[in-house]
């Protein structure tokens, strides 16, 4: 790097204060992606960006023109700490002017309540194309994965000609082997076995306070291409202080993300009881509870509604979240207790979830995966 280039940035990264030390002095262009920079960075001092949206749609602009993609998610979402975009979001040319992602879906659809109706159908918009990215994305790795687990466990031992699993019907066979007639004999046959109206029931169960903001959104996507699948009844609840099911708005990742309410206190045994009652076959029942265990409501009846569930066969699993975040801050003296218990708790990257559903689908032993992926990394 020569000294000119390396002054450079050590000029753009000081910015420009009379102590920055460098002496140097920057180009037209440069001055440009400066003033990008102060007013995020030295707003404190310089006055930022401005209460106007013409000047935050102008910023909008500026940095997606001198900066790459991943640069400017950092910096809008540094915006929305430092300048307080969040309220600024509420304009429709703001919307209109951002670069979607997970988390700016999160903030929007914690701002629900009062985004005013002149944004209302921009925000829909915005959430709609992220939605629809990551359907794109995760939806065949989801449908793959837990296909394949649900036809190794409707394995029978009478399968009709057309549902033997000739690979493993082979294999269970090949000490029936007869030589003078090079052939095998199924004495043993396996198959897939005709699948019923649901092999499976899978509930997703999600804490919509704040913090879990990024987990919601990707339980909401997940939720809605296993409800696409025949085989799996899936059922969403989300709560609060309170409990709501979405599960009739699974069909529409939009409108069940509008359906939740981000933000609020949390009621982990609320939401457990209600779990237990809409709950009819327990030993093929995956109950996945995402949440980061901080009891608002009674930790005692928390407890006592996992164990209840526990013991009746219920295959739960805790997520302490659903995103790309990396570790989260969680209640670890309820992680604890439940991991005990034989619960799994950990957090999983979205990434990693159709494989997750899949070992649970299968009920093959879901910490054990847990920890090959941890030590994977």
């Amino acid at each position: 790097m020569s000294n000119d280039t390396a002054l450079r940035k050590w000029r753009l990264i000081l910015g420009g204060d009379q102590h920055d030390g460098t002496g140097y002095t920057l180009n037209t262009a440069d001055q440009k992606i400066d003033n990008t920079l102060e007013a995020l960075y030295d707003n404190d001092r310089k006055g930022g960006l401005g209460p106007s949206s013409p000047n935050v749609n102008r910023w909008l602009g500026d940095i997606r023109s001198f900066f790459p993609s991943s640069v400017v998610k950092i910096m809008q979402q540094d915006a929305l700490k430092r300048l307080n975009l969040t309220q600024l979001l509420l304009e429709k040319e703001i919307l209109e002017n951002t670069d979607a992602d997970v988390h700016l879906v999160a903030t929007l659809l914690s701002l629900s309540n009062v985004i005013p109706a002149k944004t209302k159908d921009t925000a829909r918009q915005v959430v709609r194309k992220v939605t629809d990215e990551l359907m794109r994305k995760l939806s065949q790795p989801m449908q793959q994965a837990v296909t394949g687990a649900l036809n190794r466990s409707a394995r029978n031992r009478r399968p009709r000609h057309n549902e033997i699993n000739w690979s493993l019907t082979i294999q269970k066979n090949l000490k029936h082997y007869q030589p003078e007639f090079q052939t095998i004999i199924p004495e043993t046959k396996i198959g897939y076995g005709r699948k019923r109206t649901a092999l499976k029931d899978v509930i997703l169960c999600l804490d919509q306070s704040g913090s879990m903001g990024a987990s919601v959104v990707y339980a909401g996507i997940f939720g809605a291409v296993m409800a696409s699948m025949p085989a799996l009844q899936t059922r969403m609840v989300v709560f609060d202080t309170t409990v709501a099911d979405l599960t009739e708005q699974l069909q529409d990742p939009v409108d069940l993300l509008f359906g939740v309410q981000l933000g609020g206190g949390t009621d982990i045994q609320l939401a457990l009881s209600y779990c237990q009652q809409v709950i009819t076959r327990p030993a093929d029942t995956v109950m996945v509870l995402i949440t980061d265990l901080y009891e608002g409501g009674n930790p005692a009846n928390m407890r006592k509604r996992a164990a209840e569930l526990v013991s009746a066969g219920v295959q739960l699993i805790v997520l302490l979240a659903l995103n790309d975040d990396g570790t989260p801050g969680y209640d670890h003296e309820n992680a604890q207790f439940l991991a005990d218990m034989g619960v799994p708790v950990f957090a999983c990257t979205p990434d990693k979830f159709p494989d997750l559903m899949a070992t649970a689908l299968s009920k093959q032993d879901v910490m054990q995966w847990a920890h090959a992926q941890e030590v994977a990394k």
